[in-house]
């Protein structure tokens, strides 16, 4: 195919090689009537693509593209058509590796006769080479490259229609002289962020590892167009609306109220990471590492992480969203939140809680009730039935691996429970670990939502809106927390719901790889989530979906044998694009 490049670096980082003559082909025999192409160049475009240019001859029927890595053989890697007029062709060879030398050279084809030219040789850059500051909303299709650190110097909003575009490798710093520093996709507006597990896409801090701190930049947020169950009121993201007017590139006021476009796209995002992310202007009004806000079911969530946020990991206000393959490491808040009618499909997560990070000074404070899923149903205004308010928080979340600290003492003053289900949310919990909450592993907190449930101790999925299904308590002595103040007892029954508590096993007999000791000293590779030889998680899981639950997966979140975030027979999702880091 002809492609034409899309964007050339300074002339310094081009390789251009001129062939001169023809050498012998090495798949068929050479007509001395068929020349080899002219003029062959290559030029990078980002670190992972070059561009290569040539001349042909007329009468050429079409060119292969073959590249070497270093020393080794040449493969086809594509092919052109020859131009009409026998003149200039380009190819864009993509998906290659940064700081890497390829060698290339081109095939020309007449029927059956062909010329090889002479090799060139150019070596793609390195993964951010350059920087770029980014001061200004974005309004207009934008493409970041891999080549480039991208610097947040503001509340930059993707807006007007405009849709951003990342490649694979990028890096985004949120500058740590400009407080609260993000990135707000708008309505209307999409974001196409695709990494791979080799080139994971970061947004992280300026500072230098080692002295990061989560709340050193604000976060990524995405408003759709979906429903939430909030009606009647203006309801603004939190964290937003510190200054007056809309002047680009500052934190005026968002809002996400009033959708009503189930499907809306905002984009998609996959192998991200958020790091060190989190700003609360004021008290209970803070940006999250990842804000969904009325985000629709047509944008798509994959292999997501965020790493030491200030406040919660991923926060979905309302909307129909689905995603998979998440990782939470160490929030200063709850790693899961999900409230105002939030009806999207979630398997496949990870939370880890070992410690409260310090938090730079300014950006706000952790939360002083952190969990590792926190869901409401609706509260504030707009809920004209109070907790009773439809559409219902009604999620599906199946296969998570929710660890906490142990210790009530970094747990959070009123923290400490491992899913906290309030306000009259629903949802349908299923093939879960939740392993070491001090307090308890669940704690069905209202009537209202012990009502989504049918109020019965085994609620019964042909007609319930909350169900808590299949899950291991593993290393916590409290299956559902106690009658407390005015907290009810609401629970259900362990055995009727396959609800079972193990209090001997530990996560090192539980998982293939947990460290006894977490630290900053620690990373990623500590951590083997896979069931080890013998253990409960192996087994004890929901196989086949009905009722009401069957009714919400569809076809998007299946049943399985076992219980929590991998499968003891299947790939390790999370290695190789996460991290972990405590500074």
């Amino acid at each position: 195919m002809i492609l034409v490049s899309r964007r050339l670096v300074p002339a310094a980082l081009l390789a251009l090689v001129g062939v001169l003559s023809a050498c012998s082909s090495d798949d068929g025999p050479t007509n001395p009537g068929v020349q080899p192409v002219l003029g062959l160049s290559a030029s990078n475009i980002t670190a992972t693509a070059v561009t290569l240019s040539f001349n042909g001859v007329a009468g050429d029927e079409s060119y292969d593209i073959e590249r070497a890595t270093g020393t080794g053989a040449f493969a086809k890697v594509g092919d052109v058509a020859a131009p009409a007029t026998g003149t200039s062709a380009s190819y864009d060879d993509t998906g290659l590796s940064a700081e890497t030398a390829y060698r290339y050279r081109v095939i020309t084809r007449r029927g059956t006769q062909t010329a090889t030219s002479a090799e060139i040789t150019v070596t793609t850059v390195a993964l951010g080479s350059f920087t770029r500051d980014i001061t200004a909303d974005i309004t207009t299709n934008t493409t970041w490259y891999a080549d480039t650190t991208y610097i947040l110097k503001g509340f930059i909003h993707v807006a007007n229609g405009a849709t951003l575009t990342i490649q694979p490798g990028t890096t985004i710093k949120g500058d740590f002289n400009t407080l609260g520093a993000s990135l707000f996709v708008l309505r209307g507006s999409k974001i196409n962020a695709v990494g791979t597990a080799d080139l994971p896409i970061v947004f992280t801090s300026a500072r230098d590892p080692g002295s990061r701190q989560p709340g050193d930049w604000g976060g990524l947020v995405i408003v759709g167009n979906a429903p939430t169950n909030r009606t009647g009121v203006e309801i603004e993201i939190e964290g937003t609306n510190t200054v007056a007017g809309n002047e680009s590139g500052t934190n005026y006021k968002v809002t996400y109220d009033g959708g009503s476009v189930p499907t809306d796209n905002s984009g998609e995002l996959r192998y991200v990471r958020v790091e060190f992310a989190g700003y609360a202007p004021s008290l209970n009004n803070e940006l999250n590492s990842f804000t969904f806000a009325a985000v629709g079911s047509g944008t798509r969530l994959s292999y997501l992480q965020s790493m030491a946020g200030l406040d919660d990991s991923f926060e979905f206000f309302g909307g129909t969203v689905d995603a998979h393959h998440l990782v939470s490491y160490e929030a200063g808040d709850d790693h899961f939140d999900m409230s105002e009618g939030f009806r999207g499909r979630l398997q496949y997560l990870i939370a880890l809680q070992t410690t409260q990070l310090a938090q730079r000074t300014g950006a706000g404070s952790p939360a002083s009730d952190p969990q590792a899923i926190e869901n409401d149903g609706c509260s504030g205004a707009g809920c004209l039935q109070g907790f009773d308010t439809a559409p219902f928080t009604t999620p599906v979340v199946a296969n998570f691996t929710l660890v906490g600290t142990g210790d009530a003492a970094t747990s959070g003053s009123s923290g400490g429970v491992g899913m906290m289900l309030r306000r009259g949310t629903g949802g349908y919990y299923v093939n879960g670990v939740v392993a070491r909450f001090p307090r308890a592993a669940v704690s069905v907190r209202d009537a209202e939502t012990f009502a989504r449930g049918g109020a019965a101790a085994v609620p019964d999925l042909a007609t319930a809106d909350l169900a808590v299904r299949n899950l291991l308590f593993l290393a916590t002595a409290t299956p559902f927390q106690a009658q407390s103040g005015s907290t009810p007892q609401n629970a259900f029954d362990l055995a009727g719901n396959a609800l079972v508590q193990n209090t001997t096993a530990t996560l090192a007999e539980a998982f293939t790889a947990f460290p006894a000791t977490v630290n900053d000293q620690t990373t990623a590779a500590a951590f083997d989530w896979t069931p080890a030889t013998g253990s409960p998680a192996a087994a004890g899981g929901l196989a086949t979906f009905s009722g009401k639950l069957a009714t919400a997966a569809g076809a998007t979140v299946t049943g399985t044998s076992f219980v929590g975030a991998a499968d003891p027979a299947g790939a390790k999702w999370w290695q190789g694009w996460t991290i972990y880091a405590q500074k």
